[in-house]
């Protein structure tokens, strides 16, 4: 094995591919450094160090990019900030909030319970969270506005017990941890969940790799309020904690650049580098630390590493031939977790004693000592510089890398162990060692009273460390989390502002998507409310025919636009500006949903309202990023959701992977999440006019939704607004659009989206070839006529006896006689959601399968959703009751060729895709 090769994951190769050809020049050299390290501090050689190599570079000097460093603290002691709080104080009350949070979790997996809860995550990050509750999380009544914090799901515990100590809960809230329904009024959620406690917690995290995508969209969108005159943000950080078992998830690490490129400085990560994932080691045979070092440095992070307590500063300082560091260096992370499960003795013996030079440096120190040599994650003076250091380092986001051990106080059944992320509950020996590791003034007596009940503590607001505790919360801001839902007021548009859904496209051709941005366009123009319109394109503006936003509404770009544009000279050109308000997050889906995440809720977070508006390829929307959206209703975002090139045949050029059959069925799944699938401009107009009404109007009480729309790229002749609408059912989900022209047997045909115009045109054919008289119905939302429907059962369910409300769906059908073809461009399953509240007999037709490129017309008959399947359909129905000739359904399918893919008609080729 090469030099280096063995260490390649722990250290950057500076010296090791190179001979040394001068060995006493080289001493001579090192030596310099030395002394001048020793005379004038390590800020000055810092400087020396970074001369020489700008230097070394200009003379083309290859020296490679240092991306680890030792494995140990980044800030060296002589800059250390000086620690300002009361350590006695803030010692005193962690340790009551530890006691708390593990009693509380404890108490909840007694047996009549059982609800679970995670012990460990807490107690190990304590120190990490102290000290930012103590000296850097600002609160929203603080004059910057206060800051955002992403807090580990695991870890909420900690943050329940700390509200308990701030007189925030009660003991009998923290009893009824995880009991959110049989304890309501005194329940706390598992893990922080806004929708649950939307005037606690702020941001849901505990879906991995969630959490750190959304804080740096949030710490974007902080910027995009402050560069576009919205608001001040500029005293605002953004905080996220994090474990280094959750930096696996794609999402924790692949939006990295975002925040690098657009000098996101208000932006800190926190990682909690206790070297376990969820069930053992993250990298038992690497380092984790150095792996995450080099990763963020890679992406342009200011990297500070807190890896060792200030025990181990007189150690470092003596180690002068680098033998300490050198091992500190070369052992691995599994051997790291094993120390802390064993004893002082094996540390000295199988760490110090890798060499006669580190055996030496503690000689002098017992057992007991050695074993109190702390990780730097639970020494709040080195954790306190790191914060101090990130929040005043400008031009980069900082991550933090913070040393600790799992379950750390916990005793010698939990700390380190691989099992102590599920460990729920502390034996009566592990609650004694625990508060005596503590100083707890509870009894033993108390203790054996009743295991599984240990008492709660609180010192009573007169202690003096109480009393410094919410002065310094009271000195930042108040507490922290908490959420606030309170936001300045804002005028709805005008009603001409939708005049241009009303009116159609005249003799032009034009699809849902174009007719949805003719809307947008005028939405954003209306002057009182286009400033709050935050539109999201992922790098498809284009295709939607959203390149006329680029000269006016301007892409947001924190640096504005430093390059001449290539289409410069076009009315269409690409522009960029600071205020612009497109943003653009490029090809990534899921920076799109952590940006309307953000923006959505910025009407909490900030008290300014944003209207996100994201517009994407539907096939990439539930399907890809559906966990996101799941977040996005946890955090109670209100905004628009625009699935374009929707439906399964509509863009089958692209082939499988783009053909959306199925994401009404998806998006049904999320409760928050309002579906409609609009066949007109109009239809749209009213869709949209209603839903910023729900989220934003006066006499609104469910405010915090999202609305779904599919729309499609297929141009038809848009109809104008037809005199009295059924507005009600455009909104409620159905509404007759075509009545039939002719007396003959009666069928009904229900269609959404782009099988309108089918439709339509099957009702011309009944009447024309077979004498059928047809009824069209535009259903505009499949999904919220199932939520009605079943919404109705469960009320006939509960109120037995009483008058049983009739679903919408079935108000709506009263009367209409004959069997009913339902017909859409998605799968079956999505009409279907009704199939129980229709009194008739009940067909449907869908895209059922894998979708492929071919003609839209080849792959409607294919599938058997085109006009003439419709045609077919009700045939078959109406043979079956003696209403047509029993040989109908035959002779149609012969004369239509409805077995021949080539044979289709429907729809056009026309459309961007």
């Amino acid at each position: 094995m090469a030099a280096g090769e063995d260490t390649s994951h722990i250290l950057s190769g500076l010296t090791n591919q190179l001979p040394d050809r001068d060995p006493e020049e080289t001493a001579e050299w090192v030596e310099s450094l030395d002394a001048l390290i020793r005379e004038q501090g390590t800020e000055r050689a810092q400087y020396i160090m970074r001369s020489l190599l700008q230097r070394a570079g200009a003379q083309s000097v290859g020296v490679p990019m240092v991306t680890t460093t030792d494995y140990v603290n980044t800030i060296p002691v002589d800059q250390e900030a000086e620690f300002p709080g009361n350590e006695e104080f803030e010692r005193r009350y962690r340790a009551y909030m530890r006691w708390n949070a593990a009693v509380m979790v404890h108490r909840a997996q007694r047996p009549d319970i059982g609800v679970g809860g995670h012990i460990s995550t807490y107690a190990g990050a304590a120190t990490l969270y102290e000290v930012g509750f103590n000296h850097f999380f600002r609160g929203k009544d603080h004059p910057g506005g206060g800051d955002q914090v992403f807090f580990q799901g695991h870890a909420s515990p900690g943050m329940y017990a700390r509200a308990f100590m701030e007189g925030r809960l009660s003991e009998e809230d923290l009893d009824g941890f995880r009991q959110e329904k049989s304890r309501q009024g005194h329940a706390l959620s598992s893990y922080p969940h806004p929708r649950l406690m939307p005037h606690f917690w702020e941001f849901p995290t505990v879906s991995m790799g969630i959490g750190p995508m959304n804080a740096i969209y949030q710490a974007q969108n902080n910027r995009y309020l402050h560069n576009r005159g919205l608001k001040d943000t500029s005293d605002q950080q953004v905080w996220a904690f994090l474990g280094d078992g959750e930096m696996d998830e794609p999402e924790s690490r692949g939006l990295l650049q975002l925040a690098a490129n657009e000098n996101l400085d208000n932006l800190n990560f926190v990682i909690n580098c206790n070297l376990q994932r969820l069930d053992g080691p993250v990298r038992g045979n690497g380092k984790i630390m150095q792996e995450l070092e080099a990763f963020f440095r890679g992406a342009g992070w200011n990297v500070i590493k807190v890896v060792w307590g200030r025990e181990w500063d007189d150690l470092l300082t003596r180690d002068t031939d680098g033998s300490l560091v050198k091992i500190m260096n070369e052992t691995v992370d599994g051997d790291y977790q094993t120390y802390k499960a064993e004893s002082g003795g094996f540390v000295r013996e199988h760490f110090f004693g890798k060499t006669p030079q580190t055996k030496d440096l503690v000689a002098d120190l017992t057992d007991d000592q050695i074993w109190n040599l702390k990780r730097g994650g639970h020494d709040y003076r080195k954790v306190y510089a790191a914060y101090k250091a990130a929040t005043e380092f400008k031009g980069k986001p900082t991550v933090i890398l913070a040393h600790t051990v799992k379950g750390y106080g916990l005793g010698p059944h939990f700390e380190g162990r691989n099992a102590t992320h599920q460990m729920k509950k502390l034996t009566l020996d592990d609650l004694k060692k625990f508060r005596d590791h503590l100083r707890i003034p509870v009894t033993d007596e108390q203790l054996e009273k009743d295991s599984y009940r240990p008492p709660y503590y609180h010192p009573g607001n007169d202690a003096p460390e109480i009393k410094y505790m919410m002065e310094r919360r009271a000195a930042l801001g108040g507490s922290v989390p908490e959420r606030r839902d309170t936001h300045a007021g804002i005028t709805l548009p005008e009603a001409k502002s939708y005049e241009v859904a009303k009116r159609g496209s005249g003799k032009q051709q034009a699809a849902t998507t174009m007719a949805f941005v003719r809307l947008l366009k005028d939405l954003m123009r209306d002057k009182s409310f286009g400033k709050h319109i935050a539109p999201i394109i992922p790098d498809e503006a284009r295709t939607f025919g959203m390149d006329a936003f680029f000269p006016t509404a301007k892409i947001y770009n924190p640096k504005g636009q430093n390059y001449l544009s290539v289409d410069r000279d076009l009315v269409l050109a690409y522009k960029e500006s600071p205020a612009g308000q497109l943003i653009h997050p490029g090809i990534n889906e899921a920076g799109a949903v952590a940006a309307f995440t953000a923006a959505g809720t910025s009407y909490a977070t900030h008290g300014v309202p944003l209207v996100p508006v994201y517009v994407f390829y539907s096939m990439f929307g539930f399907q890809r990023t559906g966990d996101a959206f799941w977040a996005a209703g946890d955090q109670m975002t209100r905004g628009f959701i625009i699935g374009a090139t929707a439906g399964r045949t509509t863009l089958t050029g692209e082939g499988l992977q783009h053909a959306d059959g199925h994401s009404p069925l998806l998006a049904s799944t999320n409760p928050a999440v309002l579906t409609y699938d609009p066949a007109y401009g109009y239809e749209i107009g009213h869709i949209v006019r209603s839903g910023l009404e729900r989220m934003y109007g006066e006499n609104s009480t469910d405010k915090n939704v999202m609305y779904y729309l599919t729309v499609y790229n297929e141009p038809i002749i848009q109809p104008a607004e037809p005199e009295n609408l059924d507005v009600e059912g455009v909104i409620k989900g159905i509404y007759l659009l075509a009545p039939a022209k002719i007396d003959g047997p009666r069928t009904q045909i229900l269609a959404s989206g782009v099988s309108v115009p089918w439709a339509i045109e099957a009702q011309r054919i009944l009447a024309d070839d077979w004498n059928v008289s047809a009824d069209v119905w535009s259903v505009t939302s499949w999904n919220e006529l199932r939520r009605d429907g079943l919404a109705a059962e469960e009320e006939a369910f509960l109120n037995p006896g009483q008058p049983a409300r009739v679903p919408f769906v079935t108000q709506q059908l009263e009367g209409a006689t004959g069997p009913i073809v339902a017909v859409s461009d998605y799968m079956k399953a999505v009409p279907d959601q009704i199939r129980q509240f229709i009194p008739n007999e009940y067909a449907t037709l869908g895209a059922d399968g894998f979708g492929f490129s071919d003609t839209r017309a080849a792959a409607r008959r294919y599938f058997k959703n085109d006009t003439h399947s419709i045609v077919v359909r009700a045939l078959e129905m109406l043979a079956r009751r003696g209403e047509v000739d029993v040989d109908a359904p035959v002779k149609a399918i012969e004369k239509y060729k409805l077995l021949n893919v080539n044979a289709g008609t429907t729809g056009n080729a026309g459309g961007e895709a």
